[in-house]
């Protein structure tokens, strides 16, 4: 563990496709923005896991690939190791991505008119995924307490008895407000859907990045009464920020649930993964430990650096601490009074290009998400280039 990493020296991403970086024209309609918009790290992967890619490059062939033993070995020891859960390689189903298996639970799960709920603001493609899919989003918004989100139980419940919701998808850490819940959270929801027969699908994407006191549950570590009724989506692509590389680890226990899944997942025309994701998978569960804890200090410094930054030049702006993830979840409301008021004080005043609120529910529209998965002194950049905005020094 005594590695040294370095955060604040990147690759210049330019010219890489990239797309927070080279598709600002086309996104965004201009090309003058500091990208802090989707939720994708500046770091580049340490050579010890390169190392290991580059291994299989040298093979040269790049047929068709299913994970193997030694696969199934590394991911049971990673949930083994971080989360303390004995995961069984028997319920695993890897996809390109955890978007993807969200989608094939709606089909596998629901009917066309069937309603889903979600609980916004939330990751919008939860919204899209049961739309475009033809089933009824039902929105059971979280209650923001001085930025302090919490479930709404009771109005979790009632609309679940109301509209006869038959899948609830769940976002653990919670992806923009940043809350890691705790495990008497999980069983409130998770008792609420057990006695309505509503199947949970658990987004852990961001199980790793977790601060401070905090720790990560995963639902499907609940026990028997919650596993047997949950999909649970994980991936390493946020973690060591590999998401073109598409690989995801879909768990789910109960058999019939799972061959239900499989059969949409093979009707979609997908079976075999992307070889050289089942490969970085597999390096960085076997050798990411030291950098990720690296990593971990980094962001964790990114996040005091922002409040502090916020509480001095821009009290303004209520910014949510994250539990997890590292996203920054922005309240403007008291700074403008419209999202056209918004989005020209953060694009072109500040020049920075976020995401917008109401991306993720209708009532937040005065809020901002920012990534900080990024040097230090780009933080910072974008940090100066909104106070200058608001009026600051």
């Amino acid at each position: 563990m005594g590695e040294i990493y370095d955060f604040e020296h990147v690759p210049d991403r330019t010219g890489t496709a990239s797309l927070k970086y080279d598709f600002a024209m086309r996104r965004a309609g201009r090309t003058d923005l500091l990208p802090m918009w989707v939720a994708d790290m500046d770091f580049a992967l340490p050579e010890e896991i390169l190392d290991r890619i580059r291994e299989r490059t040298s093979h040269g062939i790049f047929g068709y690939t299913d994970p193997d033993a030694a696969y199934f070995d590394t991911l049971e020891s990673w949930f083994v190791r971080h989360y303390g859960w004995e995961i069984d390689r028997s319920w695993v189903t890897v996809t390109p991505g955890v978007v993807y298996a969200i989608s094939c639970a709606v089909r596998a799960f629901t009917a066309p008119g069937d309603a889903v709920l979600i609980q916004e603001p939330v990751y919008y493609p939860f919204r899209e995924m049961i739309e475009l899919n033809g089933r009824r989003c039902v929105s059971s918004p979280l209650k923001n307490q001085d930025g302090y989100y919490r479930m709404d139980l009771a109005d979790a419940e009632k609309k679940i008895a109301e509209e006869n919701v038959r899948l609830f998808i769940l976002c653990s850490p919670h992806n923009p407000v940043g809350r890691v819940w705790k495990p008497d959270e999980l069983r409130e929801i998770g008792s609420i859907c057990t006695r309505h027969d509503v199947i949970v699908v658990s987004d852990e994407i961001h199980c790793d990045f977790v601060y401070g006191k905090n720790r990560f549950t995963s639902y499907g570590s609940l026990g028997e009464m919650f596993l047997r009724n949950a999909v649970i989506c994980t991936s390493p692509s946020k973690t060591f920020n590999m998401a073109g590389l598409q690989t995801a680890n879909i768990l789910i226990s109960n058999a019939s649930l799972r061959e239900r899944f499989r059969l949409v997942n093979e009707a979609s025309g997908y079976s075999q993964a992307n070889t050289l994701g089942l490969t970085a998978a597999k390096a960085a569960y076997d050798l990411g430990d030291a950098w990720l804890c690296a990593l971990l200090d980094h962001l964790e410094a990114n996040i005091r650096e922002a409040a502090e930054y916020l509480r001095q030049k821009a009290p303004a702006v209520r910014m949510t601490i994250p539990e997890g993830t590292y996203l920054l979840w922005m309240d403007f409301s008291q700074i403008v009074n419209s999202e056209e008021e918004l989005r020209h004080l953060i694009r072109d005043r500040a020049h920075l290009w976020l995401d917008d609120g109401s991306m993720f529910a209708e009532h937040t529209a005065l809020f901002q998400r920012m990534n900080i998965a990024c040097p230090q002194a780009t933080l910072r950049q974008a940090l100066t280039q909104l106070g200058a905005a608001l009026g600051g020094d």
